[in-house]
């Protein structure tokens, strides 16, 4: 079975850090690029950050130099550390590992079901 599941959210004023994990299982975690999302009410959703099984990373750039994406493949987990903290990063944050097609094979994605994140004074 497949399990995808964040951790970390929680209420922080602005300029606050938090530091979100996405830990996985039942997937081949070294294999797939790692994705987060976020999705705030009336909003939609946005790619946030991604690193790449060899882990290059990228960020949106909102909140490039805040935001910093990392992965530990023998724990099979991806993490979202986030600093200065805005209200405008208020959301639900998703882990995603990204679908991927390897030697002809197609190796579907996967969600988690997402962790409050709530930036507010």
């Amino acid at each position: 079975q497949v399990h995808v599941v964040e951790s970390g959210g929680g209420l922080v004023q602005p300029g606050g850090s938090l530091r979100l994990s996405c830990a996985t299982s039942g997937i081949i975690f070294a294999m797939y690029p790692m994705r987060w999302y976020r999705q705030a009410p009336g909003k939609e959703r946005e790619l946030v950050a991604r690193i790449a099984s060899g882990g290059t990373v990228t960020y949106t750039d909102s909140v490039k130099g805040r935001f910093s994406i990392s992965r530990d493949n023998a724990k099979n987990t991806v993490y979202l550390q986030m600093n200065a903290l805005k209200p405008e990063d208020t959301a639900v944050y998703y882990c995603n590992a990204e679908e991927i097609t390897y030697k002809g094979t197609y190796y579907s994605g996967h969600w988690g079901q997402g962790t409050q994140v709530t930036v507010s004074s």
